[in-house]
């Protein structure tokens, strides 16, 4: 969406508001469900008030002041829906805890309204879907606000190897609210900076590698990427149908909790689902005790080498020790090369499943396919590719099919390193109930010569393992927040929100941002 063309929008939308006469009293940012938005009789602000604020704060901090820049679209029935939902809740209907909370989506999941679904790229600009996401028609079931779409690394981050996190061609670059010259890394990143900014009361994110946790941990926000297939993937343009999930992004575990058991459900659009078991009460499985005696394994060779991240995880350690747990340190985990392996899986299948997402949910688009995308930004390169190319797709376009040597050596690869012979093998061995370790650094230098400059970080074996992965806030470093990662083995999310509810309620450690904008050289105690 163009710049001017969102402005007028998020006009024509805080007018509308503001024509029924709502409050722009601040809502109570409070540990409920919803985060800002307790239940009306409670006292707590009606759906269309908050989203009069959330609308509010979005033209003030993320069009003017720091301009972070994290959304893409406003939904423009956003307003009608909150009316039609506090109707309901005055005749006595509310769905649930999500009824009236506004939640915000990766622009990478379809919306069968006037929201058009890009990732980032101008080559699906102002295209609508044919119709919702499964998971999208699960909140929408559930009372949610669809307020609008989140900018995100274009394509998913899949395009170039020297590539700046945050940044789309539709979108523009998305800042960081805690340094505003700093990255908000990728993919996720509109969705991470615009919960953290309290410009919306939760967000989804979609993870292949690092995707929600990384922006999660550099926002200071809790992160959940599910087992693969805990939630629905129908919907999402993808990058790789073995790693792809979409997953909550939230202020708190309580939230992630929510938004989690909001979306997870069997889908026959998308057969990993089939294979899940029935998905628990996560709200339930909260449990302020739950650290202790649970068995932590701690995984250092993904400790960062960065002393002062590595100490706050010392800190975050030393914590769970105090509240009972059995800590094992270290586990037998160590780094695996399989890197090659990964891409080629991912790459590979790319090219497969992209022009299935565009002939079912796009199929009036002006591209049918990785090539049809490629020669798109070919043709506006200006546009497209101002600061980094499109290597990876052009490597993505040259490969064989699903049926090729290649892709099922690399494949069986990723399996047995990540999965057989590395986090199910020490999980069973050391009976353990989660894994930690640093989630990655802090923030580095947003840089569009030399692209990203992140450290490792702990995402890739979950990730290729298809293990669910919860990062929490473990304080600051330097003013930049740091997570502590909790992995645990599959289907094992409400093990992983107990344990980081636990740990999160003992801590508190999570901070607003100070919208700095500029943090080369902080203090110290900052």
């Amino acid at each position: 969406m163009q710049r001017r063309r969102f402005f007028a929008s998020i006009g024509i939308l805080t007018a509308a508001m503001s024509a029924k006469g709502a409050s722009a009293a601040e809502p109570h940012v409070a540990d409920t469900p919803g985060g800002v938005v307790p239940d009306a009789p409670a006292g707590g602000a009606s759906a269309e008030q908050a989203l009069r604020i959330y609308l509010e704060r979005i033209a003030e901090i993320d069009r003017k002041g720091p301009q972070l820049r994290s959304f893409i679209e406003l939904n423009p029935d956003a307003p009608h829906i909150a009316r039609a939902l506090d109707a309901e809740r005055k005749a006595g209907m509310v769905r649930g805890p999500l009824h009236g909370v506004a939640i915000a989506l990766k622009d990478n999941i379809a919306t069968g309204d006037r929201m058009a679904t890009t990732a980032g790229s101008l080559a699906l600009d102002d295209v609508r879907a044919t119709r919702d996401a499964y998971l999208v028609a699960r909140l929408r079931d559930a009372g949610a606000v669809i307020i609008g779409k989140t900018n995100l690394s274009e394509w998913a981050n899949i395009r170039s190897t020297r590539s700046s996190s945050g940044w789309s061609a539709r979108g523009g670059l998305t800042r960081n609210p805690y340094a505003l010259d700093r990255s908000t890394s990728g993919s996720s990143s509109g969705s991470a900076a615009a919960v953290a900014a309290n410009l919306v009361a939760m967000a989804v994110g979609t993870e292949t590698d690092g995707s929600i946790v990384s922006p999660a941990s550099i926002h200071g926000l809790v992160g959940l990427k599910p087992t693969v297939g805990r939630i629905s993937r129908d919907g999402i343009i993808p990058i790789s149908h073995t790693q792809d999930t979409p997953g909550p992004i939230t202020r708190t575990v309580s939230d992630a909790a929510l938004l989690l058991s909001a979306m997870a459900d069997a889908d026959t659009q998308d057969s990993a689902t089939s294979q899940a078991p029935t998905p628990d009460d996560y709200l339930r499985a909260l449990n302020k005790d739950a650290l202790r005696g649970a068995r932590i394994g701690v995984a250092r060779d993904y400790f960062t080498g960065h002393d002062e991240v590595d100490q706050q995880i010392e800190r975050a350690i030393a914590q769970m020790k105090s509240m009972g747990a059995e800590v094992i340190d270290p586990i037998d985990l160590p780094k695996v090369s399989y890197g090659d392996e990964e891409q080629a899986v991912l790459l590979h299948e790319l090219k497969h499943d992209l022009p299935l997402w565009l002939q079912t949910f796009v199929p009036h688009a002006q591209v049918r396919n990785l090539a049809d995308v490629i020669a798109f930004n070919d043709a506006h390169r200006s546009r497209e590719m101002p600061y980094f190319g499109q290597e990876l797709f052009t490597q993505a376009q040259a490969l064989g099919d699903l049926d090729s040597d290649v892709y099922k050596k690399a494949l069986a690869t990723c399996s047995k390193k990540a999965r057989d012979e590395g986090l199910a093998r020490v999980i069973r061995a050391q009976r353990l109930d989660a894994i930690v370790a640093p989630t990655g650094g802090t923030a580095w230098l947003t840089d569009f010569i030399n692209g990203d400059s992140a450290g490792d970080g702990f995402s890739t074996p979950a990730a290729v393992a298809g293990f669910p992965h919860l990062t929490v806030p473990a304080g600051f470093v330097r003013g930049l927040p740091v997570g502590v990662s909790f992995v645990g083995p599959a289907w094992s999310e409400a093990r992983l929100l107990a344990l980081g509810y636990a740990f999160e309620q003992a801590t508190q450690w999570r901070r607003e941002p100070r919208y700095v904008a500029q943090t080369s050289m902080p203090p110290l105690d900052a």
